[in-house]
């Protein structure tokens, strides 16, 4: 037999609701999708994505929505899962990385992370913030901050975030404080595009992040990723790949940046 088999996913989580695939017309007021679907309705579907979903904005594209039970509770029944680019899906759903992580945890999928008598999510700490997942082994503490990332470039490195996000600043100062205090503290990136090779902190779109990430992981805060391979049946969450927090030259970077600028979201 030639050729070799891709290696079994560490874990698939299931997406919570059947999708319907149609084509995208657009996206409007940062939370709205306007798709027609492939029986010929046009629907507005929600976009769970604060940020500009650089490159990912593409009239024309196939995209993958969500329905929502037609019990009356939600305006808008269908929400934005996936988008077909470059050939590959690429997942478009900012809370699925929550789903993601959980699964990994609640599964002790990744070393580190693996052991804990306790798992709770949204915990409060910090400056009136909520950290996503908060872990407890013995007397031991470990703080889990999730960070959904989608943005790959063509050298294969994802980079985050991709528009400035004050938030997730505020999230690394207050992780240092945690591990100041004799805890333990980790940010997980979970890469929704499976060409991603490496993720890095994206100095071209948020250098004071980047800086942050990198001061952080100087105070003992460590930084891990996940790669993930949306099908539209489940989340193939297919290997870990590596946090590049090195200094890097990000004047190189602007030609993809400014390529993707037809295809990305306003500057909310």
């Amino acid at each position: 037999m030639s050729g070799s088999l891709e290696p079994a996913p560490l874990l698939r989580v299931a997406h919570g609701a059947r999708l319907v695939q149609g084509t995208l017309l657009g996206r409007r007021k940062r939370f709205l999708a306007d798709v027609r679907l492939t029986d010929g309705r046009d629907v507005v579907a929600h976009c769970v994505n604060p940020g500009q979903m650089e490159g990912l904005v593409r009239p024309g594209a196939r995209v993958w929505l969500s329905e929502a039970p037609l019990d009356g509770s939600r305006k808008l029944t269908h929400t934005w899962e996936l988008v077909e680019h470059d050939g590959r899906l690429v997942g478009a759903n900012t809370l699925a990385a929550n789903r993601i992580a959980r699964g990994l945890l609640e599964h002790g999928c990744l070393r580190g992370l693996a052991r804990h008598d306790e798992l709770r999510a949204e915990r409060r700490y910090g400056e009136n913030s909520r950290v996503d997942f908060w872990l407890r082994e013995g007397n031991r503490e470990h703080y889990v901050e999730v960070k959904n990332c989608h943005l790959v470039y063509p050298d294969g490195r994802a980079y985050f975030p991709d528009s400035p996000s004050e938030r997730a600043t505020r999230h690394l100062r207050e992780l240092v404080d945690v591990v100041t205090g004799g805890q333990r503290a980790t940010v997980l990136f979970v890469v929704q595009d499976p060409s991603a090779r490496a993720v890095r902190p994206s100095d071209l779109h948020d250098p004071t992040f980047a800086e942050a990430a990198r001061w952080a992981q100087a105070h003992g805060v460590r930084f891990r990723a996940v790669r993930v391979r949306p099908t539209r049946r489940a989340y193939a969450v297919d290997r870990c790949i590596p946090v590049d927090l090195a200094p890097y030259a990000s004047a190189r970077l602007q030609r993809f940046r400014v390529d993707n600028a037809p295809w990305s979201g306003s500057r909310w």
